[in-house]
């Protein structure tokens, strides 16, 4: 499996298939992304924060409250105190040590969502040799400049919203790329913000023109998937991981297991 094999859309469990019916309420546990495996998913999302002891967290907020039974921000807490949580009364916050050792045969597209958690995603790709295990973003332009710093520049890594917004608006496709720089391998955006268009035809055009992918997040309407998908989009986020295997196993595009 890779990242950067062309003609392919990769189908990514937007932390683990957040709105499937039957895990709703346990986003970016052990059990919704084993939920999405059993499903055929090879690409699993998540987000990334690190705790007051410097574990690395999958987990979407900076804090507790909204989707656990305890509270407070995890930079404040040890993994033991977050040990104590429960998700949906019943599952524990994982750490992303904890994905990999429960999902040896995925590929992970990752969100760093606080400081500090770049350096120890870096550490981690070290230590387990992750460089194409993992696609990398986050919409700090700060911290994902030190993550392709602190890898050499090796791991694959989506645009941060600077680079987006230059490949979007300058006139040039060329000249858009080279102000952007070379760092990324995809473009992860939205299909639209607010009444703008992102992910036009033309948009997707210029992406594939230079080389980059264009992943849209995070879709449930099947027409809307359909739409994209005629588009030539690269690759779709969804937390209805039914949904989105339909789509594309009607399509003849399912590359997950049946």
């Amino acid at each position: 499996m890779s990242y950067l094999a062309p003609g392919r859309v990769l189908a990514f469990a937007h932390r683990g298939g957040a709105y499937h019916p039957e895990i709703e309420g346990l986003e970016n546990t052990l059990a919704a992304f084993q939920h999405a495996a059993a499903l055929g998913y090879r690409y699993l999302e998540t987000d990334v924060h690190v705790t007051k002891d410097g574990a690395l967290l999958a987990f979407h907020d900076d804090v507790l409250d909204r989707v656990t039974d305890k509270v407070g921000a995890i930079r404040d807490l040890d993994l033991a105190e977050i040990r104590e949580a429960r998700i949906g009364g019943r599952e524990r916050v994982p750490t992303f040590i904890d994905l990999l050792d429960n999902f040896p045969d995925a590929l992970f597209n990752i969100d760093i969502k606080s400081d500090g958690a770049a350096a120890a995603l870096a550490a981690l790709v070290r230590e387990r040799d992750l460089w194409d295990r993992i696609l990398v973003g986050s919409f700090s332009r700060a911290r994902i400049r030190e993550f392709r710093r602190l890898t050499d520049g090796r791991v694959p890594t989506a645009a941060h919203p600077l680079e987006i917004v230059a490949f979007r608006f300058l006139p040039s496709a060329r000249l858009a790329d080279r102000l952007a720089g070379r760092g990324f391998v995809a473009l992860q955006v939205p299909h639209r913000r607010g009444r703008l268009l992102l992910v036009s035809p033309g948009f997707v055009r210029r992406a594939h023109a230079a080389g980059k992918q264009v992943h849209v997040w995070t879709v449930d309407d099947p027409d809307e998937m359909r739409a994209l998908l005629d588009r030539g989009i690269d690759g779709l986020f969804t937390d209805r991981t039914d949904v989105l295997k339909d789509v594309l196993v009607d399509r003849g595009l399912w590359e997950g297991a049946s």
